[in-house]
C-alpha cells in the first residue's frame, strides 16, 4: 500500500453564528495549503477543495451545519488532525 493511498476523515459542526465566511475560510485554506495531501469539505453531497477559500464559500455553511473533512496523502491524518482543530476552535462569534 502506497503512502498516497492515505485516507482519513473526520465529521466538525460549524460553531460560529456567521457560518463559514470569508474569515474562517481564509483561515482553513491557509492552514490547508502546506500539507502535501488532497484536503476536501463536505456539506450536503457538495464536495470543495479545502485549500479554496472560494470554494468553501460555496457550500453557504450556516452555524450548525456538519462539514465531512477528508484528506487523502502522506500526512492526511495530521491534516485532518490539525483542521478539526482549527474548525472547532472558531467562536462563536467568529
Amino acid at each position: 500500500m502506497s503512502e498516497a493511498a492515505n485516507k482519513v476523515g473526520a465529521e466538525v459542526v460549524l460553531k460560529n453564528k456567521y457560518g463559514l465566511h470569508a474569515r474562517p475560510a481564509t483561515l482553513i485554506a491557509q492552514t490547508a495549503k502546506p500539507f502535501q495531501s488532497s484536503i476536501s469539505l463536505t456539506k450536503d453531497g457538495q464536495v470543495v477543495d479545502a485549500k479554496s477559500i472560494f470554494g468553501m464559500l460555496t457550500l453557504a455553511a450556516e452555524c450548525g451545519s456538519t462539514l465531512q473533512l477528508s484528506a487523502e496523502g502522506p500526512d492526511a491524518a495530521e491534516a485532518v488532525r490539525t483542521l478539526a482543530e482549527v474548525i472547532e476552535s472558531f467562536d462563536v462569534d467568529d
